[in-house]
């Protein structure tokens, strides 16, 4: 008998050390700054409310976000997550989708993915395929709980690099019913591979593999990371098309944010090492719910979204619920917020076609 009340009290003291614990993890949120004035590359819409929240994922990581929702919205609304491209801020591209689709009637979240921007995180401008994945879970987790959206109605944007972290989430969560990648990156490709596969060998890897750890020996001497640098701030005559457009983007006043890492010195130079060796695209396959591709057919990167339609599968019983559509004519920065070539009513129609409640 006093064995058993014994055992009783240790379950009860472990449990409310648990709960001390959770509510000690909960006190300790990062605090974060959050800029309080329009900061944006694009103007504000009179037709969306705006405001900034705060959320965090499951490794405790506090992320910034821009939400935006219709301005006369009533009733439990469809929801859209959206991220992107990579090295960017939620003032620039990913903001932008989120104000165009909150006007289509949808409640939207922008966010800063970890150790970027507005979000915490640290070491500051790191990247990783399992955090950064987390990202669009846990802006999902904000969602479903919002009272103003229907939990059975939530879908993700991923731009550019954050188009093949969209696809990634869409394999591990299923509560992201409908998924949309934009001018899409595979990074764990390019990373492995170079540009169009250029260095996909092993010995090219293994060179990288061995610069990628001198700079991190080289980190550890100095204490602090070494940053990789952004969109140079002055391109060499013989750059190629696509690096003419990511300046003119990141580095003019079309696109330039502060705090965008393209658009100055860009994300730690030992980023690559994890995604080297992470298989991005490995369960697309597995993806039941909707996914739609938008690429522009002239894109350096058309390749990565084009092989990655052809992972996707549709489930058998269905109507095809995986779409690629390719934007005539259209670069890789075109579909960032050039708003008369990016198909804004194209992809409200497939979130209302795969949100539907």
């Amino acid at each position: 008998m006093k064995r058993n009340i014994t055992l009783l009290l240790l379950a009860v003291f472990s449990l409310m050390t648990i709960k001390s614990q959770n509510n000690k993890n909960i006190m300790e949120m990062e605090s974060l700054e959050l800029t309080p004035e329009w900061d944006k590359t694009f103007p504000r819409s009179n037709k969306v409310k705006h405001k900034k929240v705060t959320f965090t994922n499951r490794y405790g990581i506090t992320l910034a976000a821009d939400m935006y929702s219709p301005e006369n919205a009533v009733g439990s609304l469809p929801a859209i997550a959206v991220c992107g491209p990579f090295g960017a801020v939620k003032e620039q591209c990913s903001g932008l989708y989120a104000q165009e689709m909150a006007e289509r009637g949808f409640i939207t979240l922008a966010f800063d993915p970890s150790f970027t921007g507005e979000s915490g995180g640290q070491p500051r401008y790191m990247t990783s395929p399992d955090i950064n994945t987390e990202d669009f879970s846990a802006a999902v987790d904000f969602l479903v709980t919002h009272p103003s959206v229907n939990p059975e109605a939530v879908g993700v944007i991923g731009i550019c690099g954050w188009g093949g972290l969209a696809i990634n989430a869409a394999a591990s969560d299923p509560r992201i019913k409908a998924t949309v990648a934009s001018t899409m990156y595979d990074m764990s490709r390019v990373s492995a591979n170079g540009y169009f596969d250029s260095a996909d060998t092993a010995e090219d890897r293994d060179k990288l593999r061995t610069a990628l750890a001198a700079q991190r020996t080289e980190d550890f001497r100095n204490g602090t990371p070494k940053l990789g640098g952004g969109v140079p701030d002055v391109l060499p005559e013989d750059a190629p098309k696509f690096l003419r457009d990511y300046f003119d983007y990141y580095k003019t006043s079309r696109g330039y944010h502060p705090r965008s890492l393209n658009s100055n010195g860009g994300r730690n130079a030992t980023s690559p090492i994890p995604w080297i060796n992470f298989p991005l695209m490995s369960r697309a396959a597995e993806i039941k719910n909707a996914v739609m591709i938008i690429h522009g057919e002239k894109a350096h990167s058309f390749y990565f979204g084009s092989d990655a339609y052809k992972k996707l599968t549709v489930n058998p019983g269905q109507d095809n619920n995986k779409l690629f559509m390719a934007i005539p004519r259209a670069s890789h920065t075109d579909l960032y917020d050039r708003k008369d070539i990016i198909p804004f009513d194209a992809l409200a129609g497939f979130f209302n076609e795969y949100l539907k409640f």
